[in-house]
């Protein structure tokens, strides 16, 4: 457990510092094809459902190369 933890730190760490110093290498997250918005004059609704599915497979994947090398 203790060295799934780790990758997700090193994970979560390396995708902010992409963020921090090339934020256009993101721009696309959230507004995939399938990402719900709604923006009305007084009131927004966003719903990344595309995006959200994107994200579980990819931890998917980490967790089971993880507990293969574990």
């Amino acid at each position: 457990m203790g060295k799934i933890i780790i990758a997700v730190g090193i994970v979560t760490v390396l995708i902010g510092l992409v963020y921090s110093y090339v934020p256009q290498a993101l721009t696309w997250f959230g507004n995939l094809p399938g990402d719900i918005k709604v923006e009305k004059p007084n009131a927004r609704f966003y719903f990344p459902i595309t995006s959200m599915i994107i994200v579980s497979i990819l931890l998917s994947v980490l967790m089971r190369i993880f507990r293969y090398f574990s």
